[in-house]
């Protein structure tokens, strides 16, 4: 009879604190983001903040992660969205929009790089170490899922605002159906055929 193997939690406690503090980063980039470019909202509800407490959703930032951590299972996360008023960001909202959605995935390219070079100059082992290399690893996957091109996923956003015209009307129709989008790509496996690559050669190159 096999047993399941024990539980670190100390390698759980330090994923959990990495991925907190990646999805807060990433959300309070959207809304300073949004803020500089007309639109207030985001900051007015305080999310132009590094404290987690204001991004943090129960469900999608605590209850699914630990429970893939603790079961070994793919992390699946999120935090609260950030709001955005289309109509605060005239003229060219949709160009915005696009910036916008670009911010998170971005931050979290900067902090994934900001781990590899402190992992290379300090050379520090053990559990700093492997902190600084899980953050790598973390903010790589958070970007490179983030900028698959599916709303709700920043990346759906970013093509919205590079499409114009009836192709713009006919991505907007999708938006309702991207959830199921999401997870039809998930549960048949291509959704890892599209993040795979560009994250192995952003890992090779932070981390090779």
């Amino acid at each position: 009879m096999s047993s399941l193997p024990p539980i670190d939690f100390v390698q759980v406690f330090s994923l959990f604190l990495v991925l907190l503090f990646s999805l807060t980063v990433h959300e309070a980039a959207h809304a300073w983001t949004a803020d500089r470019l007309g639109d207030p909202t985001a900051r007015l509800l305080g999310r132009v903040s590094l404290n987690p407490a204001v991004h943090v959703d129960p469900i999608g930032t605590i209850v699914f992660p630990l429970v893939a951590l603790l079961t070994n299972l793919p992390i699946i996360g999120w935090a609260k969205p950030v709001p955005v008023n289309p109509a605060r960001l005239h003229p060219h909202w949709r160009q915005r929009f696009m910036l916008i959605a670009a911010a998170g995935p971005i931050s979290n390219v900067v902090l994934a790089t900001l781990a590899a070079i402190a992992l290379r100059v300090s050379g520090i082992g053990d559990l700093p170490g492997a902190i600084l290399e899980l953050s790598v690893r973390i903010n790589v996957l958070l970007a490179v899922f983030n900028m698959v091109p599916v709303p709700p996923l920043d990346g759906g956003n970013v093509l919205a605002g590079m499409l114009t015209g009836p192709m713009a009307e006919a991505f907007d129709r999708l938006r309702p159906y991207g959830f199921l989008i999401l997870y039809g790509l998930m549960f048949t496996g291509m959704l890892y055929t599209l993040i795979s690559p560009p994250a192995g050669v952003l890992l090779s190159v932070l981390l090779g």
